[in-house]
This record gives structure tokens, C-alpha cells and sequence, in this order.
């Protein structure tokens, strides 16, 4: 018989873990190596063929004097920033892996794995050069060979890595948490039902 109660489906009590929630992990700490490993195939595969065939001080041009192909040995940051410190960022490109790889077993979100996977792709990218191209491990200098107007010569890394960071910036600022949860800033409208006062006796 209904006695009007309210059941525990309706009101939470007694609601479990959701049983989904294991899988979904599973496919987005899935997602992110796979993003990652395509991300430094097409790094490494672009500066093997950009070492082979062009020759330094002698540019290929795509669109004119504003998009061209020129090899650069950079021994700084991304878009050759921090030059002369190649140690200090091969340290940390390491550290970036590793914060990356141990925050992974919290990702439920496809976009925080998508824009961790960038990153992660990218400095793994730039990181075997400094391990294994000259002038030697730790101070290896970087392949760099897109170059856009003004803008200083890049690689695909580099744009992995920015775009990765510009995404998870988005994420941040709209409250999207690693889990996939929404954080909102807004509080709770106050009630607008007039509180009604006891007649007098």
C-alpha cells in the first residue's frame, strides 16, 4: 500500500558508485596515450624527413616569403625561448611526464584526456632531442622547421603543446574538473516565498 513516502531512488538513500564509472576511466586513460603516441609519431616522422631533405640557410617556400620550411637547431623552449638552457628543460619535459601520467588514473573527461594527451605528445617529441640529437643527451638541440611571418620557428610539438595547454585552460575556466563533473560558481537564488507571520493571539 502507497503510503506517499518518498523511495530511494527518488531521494539518493542507499545510491551506489556508478558502475559505469570504472569503464569510463579505462577509456580515457586509454584516450590519452593514444593521443600522445600520434602526437610524437607525427613529430618524429616530420623531423626525420625535414633533416633529410632541406639544408640549412636554404628554405622551401609554401605561400611566398610568409610560410616556409627552414631547418632550425634550437637549443631553448618552445618557439626558441630560454636558449642556453637545455638541461633545465630537459628536466622539465621529464617532470611534465610524470605529472601527467600520474594524474591520468583520475581523468573521466575525454577533453582533459584529449588536451593532457597533447601536451604529453608534444613533450615527449622534444624530448627525444634533447636525449639523443647533438650536441649530446640532456643537451640535445631541438628540430624546428615551420616558420609563419613574424612568428619564430616551430614544430609540430610545439603546436601540440600549445594547443593542449590553450585547451585545458578552456577547461579551467568553464569548471569542467578532470572527473568530467561541472563546477559552478553560481549560488543558490535565496527563496522568494514571503515568510508568513502568526496572526496575533
Amino acid at each position: 500500500m502507497d503510503d506517499g513516502g518518498v523511495s530511494d531512488d527518488q531521494d539518493g538513500v542507499g545510491a551506489g558508485p556508478d558502475p559505469q564509472a570504472p569503464a569510463r576511466s579505462a577509456r580515457m586513460i586509454a584516450l590519452l596515450p593514444a593521443v600522445a603516441a600520434v602526437i610524437l609519431l607525427l613529430d618524429l616522422i616530420t623531423k626525420i624527413v625535414v633533416v633529410a631533405v632541406i639544408e640549412p640557410q636554404r628554405p622551401i617556400s609554401i605561400i611566398g616569403d610568409t610560410v616556409t620550411l627552414r631547418l632550425v637547431r634550437n637549443s631553448g623552449a618552445a618557439f626558441s625561448m630560454a636558449t642556453g638552457y637545455t638541461w633545465v628543460l630537459t628536466v622539465v619535459a621529464l617532470a611534465v611526464v610524470v605529472g601527467i601520467i600520474r594524474y591520468s588514473s583520475r581523468l573521466r573527461s575525454p577533453f582533459w584526456a584529449l588536451g593532457l594527451g597533447l601536451i604529453l605528445g608534444g613533450a615527449l617529441g622534444n624530448l627525444v632531442d634533447r636525449l639523443f640529437r647533438a650536441p649530446g643527451p640532456l643537451r640535445g638541440h631541438v628540430v624546428d622547421f615551420v616558420s609563419v611571418g613574424w612568428w619564430p620557428v616551430f614544430n609540430v610539438a610545439d603546436s601540440a603543446v600549445v594547443c593542449g595547454a590553450v585547451l585545458l585552460v578552456a577547461l579551467t575556466l568553464f569548471g569542467v574538473e578532470l572527473d568530467g563533473t561541472r563546477v559552478s560558481g553560481k549560488k543558490p537564488a535565496p527563496s522568494a516565498t514571503p515568510t508568513r507571520e502568526s496572526p496575533n493571539a
